[in-house]
């Protein structure tokens, strides 16, 4: 007999009917429902954030392949010359009609956990669920900027980030106490539940997703949710992230997905393609930008000075982006996969009408062929 010592099965894997459920990829689009999408640029594609353009992409994102759409919440803007994101539509009522619109596609909404009541909620995503017939997913945020929640009165002080997670972790089993049980009685630190009903129950548990770097953020999606977004440029960066989240999963007998996001520029030729985002930097709305990092929480004597954080803003790209041809960006997606143990990607578009059905013809089909779905031996699929 071996005198290996046996190895724990893995953790088993909650089925939501997406790829990464048979260890393939999930590829989505982050929608461009705020003005402006995710280029702080005069010169960038005009991105109104329409209920009608949505709509479009919506509608694209089903017909082209692609596995879930998910909306951002958003309640201030960072004004600037093109008043980037001062125009916003509510996440889970657009997710709600964009369900209605289509019949395959993951609508996933975002709320926050500071600004909602866990009750509120779970029979927001029950209803989102039904309309959906079981394709809704919930974005967890645990906290804002404070300019953002000020203005409505509903920041809180006496809530540090640690905290948020905290309260995060006392909302979320909240709602998801409240989608399967009866009644349901808690007396938390942040909430209270009294014999409180909700119906109807889901269909099928709405998939749970958040973004949380911080250690605390990566410990509370570890332990409560399905799906992490991951912060980092390179695929080391991703790869450490994605372990050490895992890891803490696997503790917790879970098993979760790993995300990032990646904002996509095409072109003809590779030359091209770069020559756009430098068109869009030499377009950086200042104003927009000094907003945004007042909004992150940067001193205003800090504006302008050459840090990390600014070097990377100044291209006018909110996310990590890779540009290219066709061939140039499906080899750069290739490499991210290999090495940056992820299982899915959230893709932007400098203009998603004309670049979606291009990224769907050339580049889609190589990802699903050169990641097809598997699954460790001697972990099971499990329904959620």
């Amino acid at each position: 007999m071996s005198q290996a010592a046996a190895q724990p099965a893995p953790a088993p894997i909650e089925t939501f009917g997406l790829p990464s459920d048979k260890g393939a990829l999930d590829l989505g689009i982050f929608m461009p429902m705020a003005n402006g999408g995710w280029i702080i640029s005069k010169n960038s594609p005009r991105l109104d954030g329409s209920y009608d353009y949505n709509l479009a992409v919506a509608k694209l994102a089903e017909e082209l392949g692609f596995d879930f759409i998910m909306a951002m919440a958003k309640y201030r803007g960072f004004g600037g010359e093109t008043a980037h994101w001062n125009s916003s539509l509510d996440s889970p009522m657009l997710m709600a009609a964009l369900a209605q619109a289509t019949s395959r596609v993951k609508v996933w909404g975002t709320v926050h956990t500071l600004l909602q009541n866990p009750a509120v909620v779970a029979k927001m995503f029950a209803t989102l669920d039904q309309i959906s017939h079981g394709r809704a997913g919930l974005n967890v945020v645990t906290g804002s900027y404070r300019g953002e929640f000020d203005q409505m009165g509903a920041w809180r002080d006496d809530v540090d980030h640690d905290q948020r997670y905290v309260l995060a972790t006392e909302w979320l089993q909240a709602v998801k106490a409240l989608w399967r049980e009866d009644g349901v009685t808690q007396h938390g630190t942040y909430f209270q539940l009294e014999d409180c009903m909700s119906n109807p129950k889901p269909e099928k548990r709405p998939f749970l997703v958040c973004a949380g770097s911080s250690p605390p953020g990566i410990r509370f999606t570890s332990q409560e949710l399905d799906a992490l977004f991951l912060s980092g440029t390179t695929p080391g960066e991703l790869a450490a992230a994605s372990r050490r989240a895992k890891a803490m999963a696997d503790e917790c007998g879970r098993s979760i997905r790993a995300y990032c996001m990646m904002t996509v520029v095409l072109g003809e030729t590779d030359a091209e393609a770069e020559a756009k985002c430098r068109h869009y930097a030499e377009g950086l709305d200042e104003g927009a930008l000094y907003g945004m990092m007042r909004a992150y929480g940067f001193l205003d004597s800090e504006i302008g000075k050459e840090n990390d954080f600014t070097r990377k803003a100044r291209s006018g790209f909110m996310s990590p982006h890779v540009y290219g041809t066709p061939a140039t960006v499906t080899a750069k997606l290739c490499e991210l996969f290999e090495s940056g143990e992820l299982n899915g990607l959230m893709l932007i578009f400098d203009e998603y009408l004309s670049a979606m059905p291009i990224f769907a013809a050339e580049v889609l089909p190589v990802l699903r062929a050169r990641f097809p779905g598997r699954i460790a031996s001697g972990a099971e699929a499990v329904d959620a």
